[in-house]
């Protein structure tokens, strides 16, 4: 899944072009200032503070918009009490509980709301609520339709486009989560490029490539979707791996809110343990404590 990271460099390559243009009012662009760090010298002769200048976070309006494709009901790797298998679906709504849950702890005003996409999108949930119960019963109502072809995503940005409108005139902001899970069938959409009024994330779960899977062609479309329509930086996440915990991890990163975020090309999380052990020191191995793994 390599598009992503080649878009990001043709833009970072554009942004080091710019950085090495003349500055109309003097300089270039990317110098440190002189004068102004001559005023925060003098401050202190002995120390040096860097000031962030505070800026308000808005509460958000979150929609998912879950696939209920028939591929949707793919059993995971993992099983469940007794051994009754997992499906894809069954994680999904486990995981969409853990982030209201987690995103309510961070901050009690969000809302969200609930949408299905099976050709198309449509409510579940129409009404935004911070309550619990509310994402529950919405989740219970949540079903497969059986296999649904190609989606086309533009009737979602449409709802979207909308019901930002009037996030922003209550002073929020607005996000779709968008959680895919069909394998041989890229999305659809036609929208403007100049309409970005809200931030996009996808979830993408799918089966391994194969002659009748294309899971590289869906990704690249659904990563056009995201870089079409997002306000803030949108982050997409894919796993064929068919684990329960992949599709947490992932979720957990969305909790970052898009005011807050650096690019994905920059996340890294969690952090490799590789990275956090300590050198190794010259104590000789006969000397070193075994670690009981019982």
């Amino acid at each position: 899944m390599k598009l992503r990271g080649i878009i990001r460099g043709v833009r970072r390559g554009v942004q080091g072009e710019m950085a090495q243009k003349p500055n109309p009012q003097g300089g270039s662009r990317g110098k440190i200032d002189e004068k102004k760090m001559e005023g925060m010298e003098a401050q202190s002769s002995s120390t040096f503070a860097y000031v962030l200048k505070p800026s308000q976070l808005f509460n958000e309006d979150i929609l998912f918009c879950i696939d209920v494709d028939a591929e949707s009901m793919v059993e995971m790797k993992v099983t469940g009490s007794k051994g009754r298998p997992i499906t894809r679906m069954d994680s999904i709504k486990q995981a969409i509980l853990l982030f209201v849950h987690a995103k309510l702890a961070i901050n009690s005003d969000h809302r969200f709301a609930f949408a299905s996409l099976g050709k198309t999108a449509s409510w579940l949930q129409r009404e935004f609520s911070s309550e619990v119960d509310s994402a529950i019963a919405a989740l219970r109502g949540l079903s497969v339709d059986g296999s649904c072809g190609n989606a086309d995503l533009t009737q979602l940005f449409r709802v979207a486009a909308h019901e930002a409108k009037k996030s922003r005139a209550q002073n929020r902001i607005f996000r779709v989560i968008l959680i895919y899970c069909r394998s041989s069938a890229p999305p659809q959409h036609q929208w403007p490029a100049n309409q970005k009024l809200f931030t996009l994330d996808v979830v993408y779960l799918h089966d391994k490539p194969g002659p009748e899977n294309c899971p590289q062609k869906v990704y690249d479309a659904l990563v056009d979707a995201l870089e079409h329509v997002s306000e803030y930086e949108g982050y997409i996440h894919e796993s064929g791996q068919g684990l329960t915990r992949v599709l947490f991890r992932y979720m957990c990163v969305l909790l970052s809110h898009p005011q807050q975020r650096c690019q994905q090309d920059d996340v890294a999380i969690p952090k490799p343990l590789t990275k956090k052990l300590p050198a190794a020191d010259s104590t000789p191995a006969e000397e070193s404590v075994p670690v009981s793994s019982k």
